[in-house]
């Protein structure tokens, strides 16, 4: 590890996962880099990783992952690199800002079309290579382009190159996962800070009514076209089916929740239950939003 000697001092060794992601669940990292200071440290440390062959994982929020039970080989990045800049209607954001807390901040400018993310969990880097969204909006309809690492340099990505599709990008598509989104811009419009944080409000509240409170990973599987994956699910008989302690949420059927005592085996025998069984009853092969991590 001679390229990344001069950063051991800033990991954390046989680190346990589960506590960084939303479902509490997984194994050890056999190295962990909590990145705070700074976009140029993150760079560094993640270049000197591929320089050297170690394997390198990225992390945000830890929404929409699932940790292996056995851990991560190699080196697990969480990026909490926060930095907001406002130019009138142009915001640049780095990879780990929170996607609530943008959208909150967003708000009291009195900037608007980013309300959607006020309840949704996790990073602007995750939702760049994700497309995350809610409530008819989506990282897409706002993003203009994304600072992207890889072992090559520092690059820049446009709309256009990303191919943004629904839940999906040409980032998420790659086969070489070696790349890092540190940076995004984004177009957002004039609107009233007032009329504003009321609608996120109402998202906030919609999703207290709607999705179960606790350890879980979000929505499990992508809505099929023209319809729920929830209503598939429920129409199957599923909510509140359990195996060990992973369980079909009894509020919505497309989370499914930690009841404490689960492991990440349980939460994928979960996983592809749900997905045989609706298969059989239904004829809908359902994908699914979440990542498995090993």
């Amino acid at each position: 590890m001679s390229q990344l000697a001069p950063f051991l001092p800033l990991f954390r060794r046989d680190e346990p996962l589960a506590k960084y992601t939303a479902a509490r669940l997984g194994g050890n990292a056999d190295y962990l880099y909590l990145a705070r200071s700074s976009n140029a440290e993150l760079i560094a440390v993640i270049q000197a990783a591929w320089a050297d062959g170690m394997p390198v994982r990225v992390l945000g929020g830890g929404a929409n992952v699932l940790v292996s039970d056995a851990g991560v080989r190699g080196l697990v990045i969480i990026n909490h690199v926060s930095q907001i800049g406002f130019q009138n209607r142009l915001v640049t954001v780095t990879g780990g800002v929170s996607l609530a807390v943008l959208a909150r901040k967003c708000a009291a400018l009195g900037l608007s079309g980013f309300e959607w993310a006020v309840s949704v969990p996790g990073t602007i880097g995750g939702a760049v290579v994700n497309n995350a969204g809610a409530h008819g909006g989506d990282l897409a309809s706002n993003l203009i382009d994304a600072e992207i690492v890889t072992p090559d340099g520092v690059g820049t990505l446009t709309h256009a190159d990303l191919a943004y599709a629904y839940r999906d990008s040409a980032l998420k598509r790659r086969a070489d996962r070696r790349f890092l989104v540190t940076a995004a811009r984004l177009q957002l419009n004039d609107g009233d800070p007032s009329a504003i944080r009321a609608l996120m409000e109402d998202f906030v509240a919609h999703r207290k009514r709607t999705q179960p409170p606790g350890a879980s990973l979000g929505s499990i599987f992508k809505n099929p076209p023209g319809d729920y994956a929830g209503r598939l699910i429920e129409s199957c008989g599923l909510k509140g089916f359990a195996i060990g302690g992973a369980q079909v949420s009894p509020i919505h059927a497309n989370f499914f929740i930690n009841t404490g005592a689960a492991s990440a085996a349980d939460y994928l025998a979960l996983v592809e239950h749900v997905r045989a069984v609706v298969e059989r009853e239904t004829g809908v092969h359902l994908e699914t939003e979440i990542e498995l991590i090993r």
